[in-house]
Order: C-alpha cells, then structure tokens, then sequence
C-alpha cells in the first residue's frame, strides 16, 4: 500500500480499494418494486438493447451509423442504471413498520398538518428518499417540511424554512 490510499498488487495496474456501500432504507414495498424494475430491465430492456445493437451494426459500416451509437449509448444508461439498483438493493435495510410508534413524528408515520397561513390541510406519509412521490402523499425525510416535523408531537406548531418562505404547520394528527 503507498501512502496515498493506492493498494499496487504484484504484477497489476494500479486500483482504488473500493469505498464502503451507503446503507438505503427501504420499505418492503419500495423493495419489492425495486426488485421488480431490476428483474424488467435485465430480463426484457437488456435483451431489446442487445437486439437494436444487432440491428444497427447490421446495417453496415460502424464509424457513420448513427443508430448504432444510439444504440450503444442507450445500452450504457441501461447498464447504469442496472448497476445502482443491484447496489442499491445490495445495500438495503428495510424499515419495520411494527417498531413504528405514533408518539413523535418518525419516518413511515402519516402526518395530518394544518397550514397556519392558508389554513389549508395536507396528510403525507414521511418515507425513505427513494420512495418519495408527492402525488402519492409520500414526503422523503430529508425535504424540509418533513426533516422540520420528525420528532415533534401532535398538537405542535412547527416553523419550517421552505423556498418560498417560512410556513407555520401545526401536526393534527400522526398515524401509521
């Protein structure tokens, strides 16, 4: 090993050691679909990528075949994302909905807030960054307003800082 983190083993190019996974907290369901869009890719969009590959390089010469390089590059982000979904699930700690109380805002709660300045209500279900979707209701932890609620109790006022202001929410209710 030198000096600068470079492990040079005998007789081989020089390589990195590899960093240590990032832990990804999933719920069964955010696993389950994950699993299933790694299974669609590799057994259905690898093997049409293979066969447009095939096609383009079919038809004839390499070095002006814009379909082939179409191709390949969509072959390459494909590969990619294939690769961070193995790695994602590879990584995955699934969240136990059972462990989850309802005395404090914590991740997989559903939350009913009221906006103070629009007197609007709003629910959202505060889950891990890779299941967020607000059409759903489904608020990542790490947004503001969610980051802003976790650990608070019902009843509670709370100020989040957001782009476009300061909003006061007050948590009417939190649920699983």
């Amino acid at each position: 090993m030198s000096s600068h983190g470079i492990f040079r083993p005998p007789g081989r190019d020089l390589f990195f050691l590899p960093m240590a996974a990032q832990v990804t907290y999933l719920t069964e369901e955010g696993f389950a679909k994950a699993k299933a869009e790694l299974e669609q890719l590799r057994s259905v969009e690898r093997p049409a990528a293979s066969r447009a590959i095939a096609e383009a390089r079919d038809k004839g010469d390499l070095s002006e075949n814009a379909e082939y390089d179409a191709a390949k590059e969509a072959q390459g982000m494909l590969e990619m994302r294939i690769a961070a979904l193995e790695g994602m699930l590879a990584s995955a700690r699934l969240l136990d909905r059972s462990k989850v109380g309802t005395d404090t805002v914590q991740i997989l709660n559903r939350v009913r807030l009221l906006n103070l300045g629009t007197r609007k209500e709003m629910t959202y279900t505060l889950v891990p960054e890779k299941e967020a979707n607000l059409k759903e209701g489904k608020l990542a932890t790490t947004t503001p307003i969610a980051a802003a609620l976790l650990g608070h109790k019902q009843g509670e006022t709370v100020e989040v800082t957001v782009p476009a202001g300061t909003m006061k929410l007050e948590i009417l209710e939190i649920s699983i």
